[in-house]
């Protein structure tokens, strides 16, 4: 049987018992089901592709993953892209090729916002480095560009701006700052699918980017990541360090040196590397979530706005973000901060959303140097962060995703109103 065929047979039946499976899932109305801060939306179009992989039997890092990388690379806006198997290893292995490269060494500073996720702030410990937490900016929760110059000292080598739950960071400014004192930029795109800066792609800014495929994000391979790059060396080095450090692009088969003769070039390593690659199966779900992610982007900002006018009326009590002029926001949550004259606080609201099933996280890692895991080691806090402590006091978010059907969306509308009404002065 030939493939087409076979696609042709199994593709209806597949197709009776996902949708059946996912009407189950996606039946969200009041009472029945937990609405998540996010879900994995995809098709009979992803399950066909991820069962070609399987069927053609190649399942490490292959032709696919080159097809999403090139594809992805072009969508940013970037020459290149590496794929790998986390948006948290995109991060380790950024910063290493960084120090493979020699743009940077152990000591050197890295300036980051305080309030974000971990895995910013882990490799940087991990290999060395040294996080400068900064404050983040009222109108973005992303690192504050006029806070970087009194930070930067003579150690001062990368600027690590995250676009925290999908909305960009002020890069114009972050990038004139860099270019004026010859730092580096890294951006952090792990939560901003498809944000605009300006018109032009978050992710498309600085030498290096990363990005991440988790089950939440705006669109999922389950895991995986993707780390961009605009400069041929740092290329290398990513491809190498992915697979354990293995020499690349020798023009024979066979590799000698003063030492080594005749030796199988691919089994010579020029360098300590990781194995993170990604699976053939991943890509496969990556290329056709990738033509989806304008379309489902565009459902999450519908939704985001709906939510934003439910809580506009009570903007004494409680408010969220909303986008700054000329940039996109990709929304990988939808952003709320108690306000600290507020009658009611974070906890009573969370506690009332969850009691009604609807799911809430706290604003990531909140403020990262407070994290009992980083309280003792090596960094640097410029200022008093008080912004970032206020996020982590009173901020939170909850889902805007595509996979919320509109009886989900007025069961979130509902209860907001009903809390606040009942609440607030």
């Amino acid at each position: 049987m030939t493939m087409i065929k076979f696609q042709e047979e199994i593709q209806p039946l597949l197709q009776e018992e996902f949708s059946k499976r996912r009407d189950n899932k996606s039946n969200q109305m009041e009472g029945k089901t937990r609405i998540s801060v996010g879900y994995p939306v995809y098709g009979v179009e992803e399950v066909m592709a991820a069962l070609e992989t399987l069927l053609d039997l190649r399942l490490s890092q292959g032709e696919k993953t080159e097809a999403f990388e090139r594809q992805f690379a072009a969508y940013v806006g970037m020459p290149s892209s590496i794929a790998v198997n986390s948006g948290s290893s995109a991060n380790l292995l950024a910063l290493n090729a960084l120090i493979d490269c020699g743009y940077l060494k152990r000591g050197d500073e890295v300036i980051v916002p305080a309030a974000t996720f971990a895995t910013v702030s882990s490799p940087i410990y991990q290999l060395g480095l040294v996080p400068v937490y900064l404050d983040v900016d009222e109108s973005s929760w992303c690192l504050d560009p006029l806070e970087i110059e009194a930070a930067l000292t003579k150690k001062t080598k990368l600027i690590m701006p995250v676009h925290n739950l999908g909305f960009p960071a002020n890069m114009e400014r972050i990038m004139k700052i860099a270019n004026r004192h010859s730092l580096l930029v890294l951006e952090d795109c792990c939560e901003s699918h498809g944000a605009e800066w300006q018109g032009k792609k978050v992710g498309s800014f600085g030498l290096v980017s990363t990005l991440s495929f988790f089950v939440a994000h705006n669109i999922t391979t389950g895991e995986g990541g993707m780390i961009f790059t605009r400069d041929p060396q740092l290329e290398a080095a990513l491809r190498s360090l992915r697979e354990f450090g293995r020499l690349r692009g020798h023009p024979t088969r066979f590799y000698s040196d003063e030492i080594l003769k005749d030796y199988d070039h691919r089994y010579v390593f020029t360098r300590l590397g990781f194995n993170v690659r990604m699976t053939e199966m991943v890509a496969a779900l990556g290329l056709v979530q990738l033509n989806k992610l304008e379309s489902l982007n565009k459902r999450r900002r519908e939704i985001a706005g709906r939510l934003l006018r439910e809580i506009e009326p009570f903007g004494e009590s409680i408010r969220s973000l909303t986008p700054t002029p000329g940039t996109l926001a990709a929304y990988y949550g939808f952003p709320l901060i108690v306000k600290e004259n507020s009658s009611f606080t974070r906890r009573e609201l969370c506690e009332h959303l969850e009691a009604h099933g609807i799911e809430t996280r706290a604003m990531m890692g909140g403020c990262l140097p407070d994290q009992p895991g980083f309280r003792n080691l090596s960094h640097r806090i410029v200022g008093k962060l008080e912004r970032s402590r206020r996020l982590r006091d009173h901020a939170f978010f909850i889902g805007c995703h595509s996979g919320i059907q509109e009886e989900g969306v007025s069961h979130i509308t509902k209860t907001l109103s009903q809390f606040l009404e009942k609440h607030s002065r």
